[in-house]
Parts: structure tokens; sequence; C-alpha cells
């Protein structure tokens, strides 16, 4: 396993652990995948659309005004203003910040002055080369196409994924979350698919829609792009080992699972929650292992997610309804975490004599909601083609 990416350099070329490279952990490098890997998916959909004609631009007025330039301004020097601020303060707790970048970044501790200065001078720097720009207070008419914003549709989904998944993390666990709350809520680590695909879409759909783009064509787009942050997301739990591995598994493995031995029974080795037992002659901080080993249930998820992908792939040119393909992608995503969560360490909930996991529970509403709504649209979809005699 590799908590970080010092240790990925140790095991390639046999540089220092827990060197500056320990800065960027290997989950939160595999969730800037997950989110490049989306995007370049829905990129290539929403570029297919816009050829067949499906979604057209947007006409729009533009005025690069006053306002706008200060807007720019303020906006620049707060943002640089902040790193500023935080720079002077992440030097000298270097080593802590290594060990834990978000508990430094998100609190009070910084240089105000350094803060200031470089705010400020970036604000005023930005506002005289803005007040200086020949397109000041020209009309421009310009055409946006959906694919030209999926840079924003990007970030607006991402932010709010990541909100959703830590919410729904801290409801899994809420023991933990009352013992740290703030530890909790800026971790790393710990979040929940159903949170971050719940909230994302939700502001996703809100941003689309607020493109003018159609509302089920937009999510027949994002179907095959959620699928892909999904399989790219469970490759960084697999590869740093941050605690969503299965339950203790002593059986021995049968005879039908073609997969290796490690993809049946797997310890985790330097995971970055440092659970288990020490391990012998190893390097650095991150030496714990578990023992016995569990169900690398990441491992079957990448797998899911990767047949199903496969499957809206090869359907998404073929399916004329629109909407159905995403229904199906609810379908398949809620099947793959339904048979993987009676493997996974979960709290369970009691309910009408069932005791399942909070995301079993989401993964079966899931599942009945990907049925109806496709059947529905699908019904709608052979109603509008059979002809009427007038």
């Amino acid at each position: 396993m590799y908590p970080d990416l010092s240790y990925f350099f140790h095991d390639l070329f046999g540089t220092q652990t827990e060197n500056w490279l320990a800065v960027f952990k290997t989950f939160g490098v595999f969730l800037a995948f997950a989110f490049l890997a989306s995007a370049f998916v829905l990129y290539k959909e929403l570029r297919r659309k816009e050829k067949e004609g499906i979604f057209s631009p947007q006409h729009i007025i533009s005025i690069y005004s006053k306002e706008g330039v200060i807007k720019e301004s303020l906006f620049n020097g707060l943002l640089i203003g902040f790193v500023c601020f935080k720079i002077p303060y992440v030097m000298d707790n270097f080593s802590l910040f290594t060990a834990n970048p978000a508990s430094l970044v998100f609190n009070l501790k910084g240089n105000i002055l350094t803060g200031l200065l470089g705010g400020i001078a970036l604000a005023a720097f930005n506002y005289y080369k803005g007040m200086q720009s020949p397109e000041l207070n020209v009309r421009k008419e310009i055409k946006v196409f959906p694919s030209s914003k999926i840079s924003d549709i990007t970030v607006v989904t991402a932010i709010s994924g990541i909100f959703g998944a830590r919410l729904f993390s801290i409801f899994e666990n809420m023991g933990a979350f009352l013992k740290d709350p703030i530890g909790q809520l800026f971790s790393g680590s710990g979040l929940t698919v159903y949170g971050g695909l719940i909230v994302g879409f939700i502001a996703g759909y809100w941003y689309v829609r607020k493109l003018g783009m159609n509302g089920k064509q937009a999510m027949d787009a994002c179907a095959p792009a959620i699928v892909m942050g999904q399989l790219v997301g469970r490759m960084g739990c697999q590869f740093s080992g941050d605690g969503d591995w299965g339950i203790v598994n002593t059986a021995p493995k049968p005879s039908w699972f073609a997969l290796p031995d490690w993809a049946w029974v797997y310890d985790y080795p330097r995971n970055v929650l440092q659970r288990g037992q020490k391990m012998t002659d190893c390097v650095g901080e991150y030496c714990n292992h578990l023992v016995p080993g569990v169900f690398p249930t990441p491992i079957y998820e990448v797998t899911g997610y990767a047949i199903t992908f496969a499957i809206l792939w090869f359907l998404r040119k073929r399916i004329k309804t629109a909407g159905v393909l995403f229904f199906i992608f609810m379908i398949f995503s809620g099947i793959v975490r339904f048979f993987v969560e009676d493997l996974r360490v979960n709290d369970t909930y009691e309910f009408m004599g069932m005791d399942w996991s909070f995301s079993k529970y989401i993964a079966v509403g899931i599942i009945v909601v990907g049925l109806a709504g496709a059947t529905w649209l699908w019904q709608k979809g052979k109603e509008a083609t059979v002809p009427t005699n007038l």
C-alpha cells in the first residue's frame, strides 16, 4: 500500500520515505484522477451529442466591464491572499503538513502580513491589467457549447460531491464524528460513494439545466462519466488502504474464483490507517498490516464498475429514449454496491426485519428508482412511436 507518493517512489526507485512527496496523499491523488477521468468521458459524450445536434450552443452577450474587473480582482486577491497567508505557516510546520495537509490548511493559523501583502498586490495588478485591456467595455456575442463548460461542471460536481461524501460518511460513523468533529470533517479518507453521487448529481443537474441543456440528455451523458469516476476513486481506496476493506476472510479460495489469491484475501500492508499488526523489515512510519487478512472489497467494486462502464458505453448510441441510459446506470451501480456491502465493514441498522448498512438500504432504493425510471421512460418512448389514426 502507498499512504502517499513517497512510499510509491520508495518502492519504485528506493528513495527515502516521508520526504516532500509525502504531501501528496495517494487517496487524494486518485480522487483528482477520478474527477479528471470523469470529466474526460463527459467531454467526449457532450461533444458527440453536439455533433449529432442534440445539444445546441447558447448565444450570450458578453461585456468585459469595470464591475467585472473589480469582481475578478477581488476574487483573485482573496485566493492568492489565502495562499500567502498559509505558506509561511506550512513551511514552519512542514512535517505536520505532510502528515495531514487538511488539518493545517483548514485552520485559522497563518501569517496575516504575507496574506495581506500577497492579496493586495495581486488584486492591484489584476485591476491594472484589466483596466488597460482593449476588451474593456467591448460588446460581444459568443456561442457557448456545453462541452466548453466542462471545467465548470467538474468543479461544481466535485465540490458538492466531496461535501456529500463526507456528510454521508459522518452519518455512517457518527460515533467517530462526535469524538473528533473537526478531524472527521476534514479527513481525506472515509468518503461515502453514495453521498458524493447523490449530492453531486443534484448540484450537477441544477447547473446543466442552468446552462440550458436538456436534463435527460445530460443525465445520459453523465452516466458513463460517473461510473468512470467511481472506478478510479475505488482504485485510490485500494492503493492507499484507507479502511474501505471488507470483513475478515479466513475461508480457502474456492475453485471458481478466477482472480489471483490477493483478490480473495489481502492484508493491506502499510495501510494509511495504520491498522493491524506491525510488520518486520519495514521502512517508514506506516508499517502495519491486517492479520488475519480481509476481503479486498475495493477490487470487487472496481471490477463491477468496469463492467458497468463497458455496458453503458456499448448502449449509449443504441438507446434512443433520453434518460433511460442513466436509469440503467442506477440499476447496475446499485447492484454492485448491494452485493459488495455484505462483505464490507460498516455499522448496520435494523429496519423492517432487515439488518443492513446505510449504503445497502440506499443501494436498494437506487435499484428500485432505476427500474421504475427506465420502465416508465421506455414505455413513454414506445408510445410516442406508435402511429395514431386521426
